[in-house]
Order: structure tokens, then C-alpha cells, then sequence
């Protein structure tokens, strides 16, 4: 009888067991993710041109499996992974058009598979939704095609914290492990430093509660890390001196991290600038950079609605996770790229989308209206200032691309044919185009001295590039000097033929 009557007393006597992130199914609009990937295909094939030439650092990557050029300096702060995704189409075909779709489609694949990884945490239209706020931005629908790293570490910072939640929800879903340590490899594959910045919460999240009692997390998180990282590292090792020579020589590239705000950088490129350095030009128009602050105002709303709801986990940790993402390039680096903060984008939109769709669907039936027709005016007007600066990027680009192309194409003229090197002004995606070697004897990609490059000369077609005001290096003084587009090109001798 004691016995019986002290049960009830016992149960009551237990402490509150933590909230926990609550994994159901969501049939409703269950397509809503793979429609927005699809169409997120489309808009890139149709509005990125895939005849658009490779840029500067895309050069690189790509050269590293191209059978089309030598392989270009592979600095310090890069890493491998966009090598590796290319590899596929790039180690054995030089068109870009066939790798410019190629990536098209991947990185869609890529974003429904990111939406599909929070499947259960919040109901399948908001992640719609989610992916469309993404998938429409200017700066997601122009790199998406690109072989740059950028895209593909947002996308395994949206998969991965997704991932996250549904393995510390049920500690035997095995999916979200195995997603949890892909995610955080192919973030560390792409940009090791952005991956640690990024999972910065997520280890914050284990050390506390009943996350330190579940070791199957931390070890996923912590293993796909160290999968992604190890071939940087390893090349730390055998080219720079080990991990931390590698990150200083990288600093040093980027001008020195430390205490530096950068928002203003940031607003001064986005209105297509693909590169900010030095960034000293006007912020652009408020109708071209108003959602820059429109975005995380409606993620902060999602985190109050969240709360107010009392599950304010899921939509906590993203935004998280997001201000770890975008510290290094808002208060520690001296210059500005759009495609820096995409990581940060990606797991804003999440909250964005669930206030957006509150908005609509939590309103009374007579304020429902116009809740609907305001974001449906709000999501029209963003949609033409995504797709004005969108366009005006592409073009800009792709003139450049296509100077470069000529240049390469005078140089052929001039008799500047692979095996050949090319040293100077934009001589390493230049060098890219006509199948040369790029050198350099000075600045961040210094590869050679201008000894050797006076001993390739006597070798093979050598050529120096300059702007048109700027002096040729002392080596090329005696060279040849013809026009090609908007630079000046100092061909030497050819081999065997004296000065």
C-alpha cells in the first residue's frame, strides 16, 4: 500500500525533461521542395548564360583535372572540393557550356536534397518557400553554375543543421547521422575555415544538456569535419609548413583577419559586383539593397513566432548558425564578395519563409487578403530587383570573359601556342583560355623569377601582359608589343630565334 501511494509522489518529484525538436510527417505539399529545385535549374540555364566564360578563380580550379591548360598556382586560401566536383566533366572535356550545365543540375539536386533534410521540422510549404527565397536571390542563381566553392558550403550548412536537429530528436535516425557528417564534409571540402565557423553552434548545442549523453552526433559532426578537411590538410603539411603556416599565408592573402566591419562592404557589392578590393564606391539605390535588411528581420519575426509556439529549437540554431557564418566576412576581413554570406542566405530563409507563411495563413479571413496581397507585392518587387542586378551581373561578366577569350585568341595570332607561359596582368585566366602556363614572379600567386621565365622563353612561345599604361616587366623590355583588347602583350623571340 506505501508503496502504491509513494508512486504518484515520485513521478511528480521528477524534474521537466528538456524540450525536444519534434520529427512528424508532413504530407501536405510534399513536392513543393523538388518544384523549387527544378525551377531553380531552369532559371539558371535560362538567365546565367552556360556560354558564359570561366572567371578568374574558376580558372584555377577547373585547370587543376583540365587536360585544356596547365594547372594554375593553387594559393593558400583555396581548397580542393570545387576541383573535385568538376572533375567529372572538366578531366575530359574543355567546354564550359557542358560544364556550365552540369553544375546547373547539381547544384538543384544539391538544393532539394538540403530542403528535404529538415523533412518533419517545419511543414513542407514553408520549406518551399524556404528554397524559392534562396533559389531566387541574385547572388544564388549566378553562382550556382559556377566552380566556385561558395554555394556548395551554404548548402551543407542548410543540410547539415537540418541533419542536426532530426539526429538529436531520435538518436537512432541513421539517415540524419550519415547527412549530419556528409553535410560538414562537404563544407570543410569546399572552405575548411567556413566549415568550423559554421559548426561553431552546433558543437555548443552537444557540450550542453543531454546532447554530452548522445555520442553518435558529435562523432558524425566531428568525423565528417576531419573526412573533409584531411586533404588540406595534408597539403598544409607538405606545401606550407603545417595547419597554422597555411592559415597565416592565407591571412596574409586576404589582407590580415581581424577586428574590420564590412557591412558597408558587403552593401557596396550588391549590386552585382562580383569582387569588392578595394571597395571605396557608393552603396547602391535602397530598392537594390533592401532585402539585404528585410531578411533577417523576417528571420527574427520567425524566431518570435517560434517562441511563441514553443518550438523555438529548429528555427534558434539556423540563425545561429547563420551569425557564425557571416562573422569572419562582416567584422573580420577588409574586403567584400557577395558569394561570402551565401552559407548565411541559406539558413536565414528557413525562419524567413515560416514568419512569410504565418503571416499569410495565421491572419483572420478578413485580414488574410491582404496579408497575401502585401507579400505577394513584397515577393513581386523582390523577384525584379533579384533579376535587374542578375542580369546586369551576367552581362558584365561575360563581357570580361569574352575579352579575355580574344586576347587568348591574339595571342594564338601572334604565335603564342600551348605548351607556352604567359606572366603579368590577368595572365592566370587568360593564360587558362589559350592553354598556356601562368607565372608570376611578385604578388600572392609569385610561382617563378624572372630568370626562369627568360629561360622558358628560349624554350617555348613566353609572352608578358600589362595594361596599356603600365610598363612591361625588365625581362620583356626587348619584347615585341602588340595590342589585345585592353591590354598590351610583349611576345618574346621565338625559340631558337635571336633578340
Amino acid at each position: 500500500m506505501a508503496g502504491t501511494l509513494n508512486a504518484p509522489l515520485a513521478e511528480a518529484e521528477r524534474p521537466p525533461a528538456p524540450p525536444t525538436v519534434r520529427v512528424g510527417r508532413d504530407t501536405g505539399g510534399r513536392h513543393w521542395p523538388a518544384a523549387v529545385a527544378a525551377a531553380f535549374t531552369l532559371a539558371q540555364l535560362v538567365l546565367v548564360r552556360p556560354t558564359m566564360g570561366l572567371g578568374w578563380d574558376e580558372s584555377v580550379y577547373v585547370s587543376q583535372v583540365s587536360g585544356h591548360a596547365p594547372a594554375a598556382f593553387f594559393s593558400a586560401p583555396r581548397a580542393r572540393g570545387v576541383t573535385l566536383l568538376v572533375a567529372p566533366v572538366a578531366s575530359w572535356s574543355s567546354s564550359t557550356t557542358l560544364l556550365r550545365m552540369f553544375l546547373a543540375l547539381l547544384s538543384g539536386l544539391g538544393l532539394y536534397l538540403a530542403l528535404r533534410a529538415w523533412r518533419g521540422l517545419f511543414p513542407a510549404g514553408v520549406l518551399g518557400a524556404a528554397g524559392a527565397l534562396f533559389a531566387t536571390l541574385w547572388v544564388t542563381l549566378f553562382y550556382g553554375p559556377q566552380a566556385m566553392p561558395n554555394y556548395w558550403v551554404a548548402l551543407g550548412a542548410l543540410a547539415g543543421v537540418g541533419c542536426f536537429l532530426r539526429a538529436r530528436a531520435d538518436p537512432g535516425d541513421r539517415a540524419a547521422l550519415w547527412g549530419l557528417a556528409a553535410s560538414a564534409g562537404l563544407m570543410a571540402w569546399m572552405r575548411p575555415a567556413d566549415a568550423v565557423w559554421i559548426t561553431l553552434p552546433l558543437f555548443a548545442a552537444l557540450m550542453s544538456g543531454r546532447g554530452r549523453r548522445r555520442p553518435a552526433p558529435p562523432l558524425a559532426l566531428a568525423a565528417g569535419l576531419a573526412s573533409g578537411a584531411a586533404e588540406w590538410i595534408a597539403e598544409a603539411y607538405l606545401a606550407h609548413g603545417g595547419p597554422g603556416a597555411r592559415l597565416a599565408d592565407a591571412s596574409a592573402i586576404q589582407g590580415g583577419l581581424g577586428w574590420n566591419i564590412a557591412v558597408l562592404d558587403q552593401l557596396r557589392s550588391l549590386d552585382g559586383v562580383a569582387l569588392c578590393r578595394p571597395c571605396a564606391g557608393p552603396v547602391p539605390d535602397t530598392w537594390v539593397v533592401a532585402w539585404w535588411f528585410v531578411l533577417p528581420l523576417l528571420a527574427a519575426l520567425g524566431l518570435a513566432i517560434a517562441a511563441r509556439a514553443r518550438r523555438t529549437t529548429p528555427t534558434l540554431l539556423p540563425l545561429a548558425c547563420a551569425a557564425t557564418a557571416g562573422t569572419p566576412y562582416l567584422l573580420m576581413i577588409g574586403y567584400a564578395a557577395p558569394r561570402f554570406l551565401l552559407p548565411m542566405y541559406a539558413l536565414l530563409v528557413i525562419p524567413a519563409a515560416d514568419a512569410l507563411v504565418h503571416l499569410v495563413t495565421a491572419s483572420s479571413r478578413k485580414r488574410r487578403p491582404v496579408a497575401a496581397t502585401l507579400v505577394t507585392l513584397g515577393l513581386a518587387g523582390h523577384l525584379a530587383v533579384q533579376y535587374t542586378v542578375l542580369a546586369a551581373a551576367v552581362d558584365r561578366t561575360t563581357s570580361s570573359h569574352r575579352d579575355w577569350a580574344r586576347t587568348a585568341a591574339e595571342l594564338h595570332r601572334l604565335g603564342v601556342r600551348p605548351p607556352c607561359t604567359l606572366t603579368g596582368h590577368r595572365a592566370t585566366p587568360i593564360a587558362f583560355y589559350a592553354g598556356c602556363r601562368s607565372v608570376q614572379t611578385h604578388g600572392h600567386n609569385a610561382n617563378t623569377t624572372a630568370a626562369d621565365i627568360e629561360r622558358a622563353a628560349r624554350r617555348q612561345p613566353t609572352a608578358a601582359l600589362t595594361t596599356r599604361r603600365e610598363p612591361p616587366p625588365g625581362f620583356a623590355r626587348d619584347w615585341e608589343r602588340h595590342r589585345g583588347g585592353r591590354l598590351s602583350l610583349y611576345v618574346a623571340p621565338a625559340p631558337g630565334k635571336a633578340p
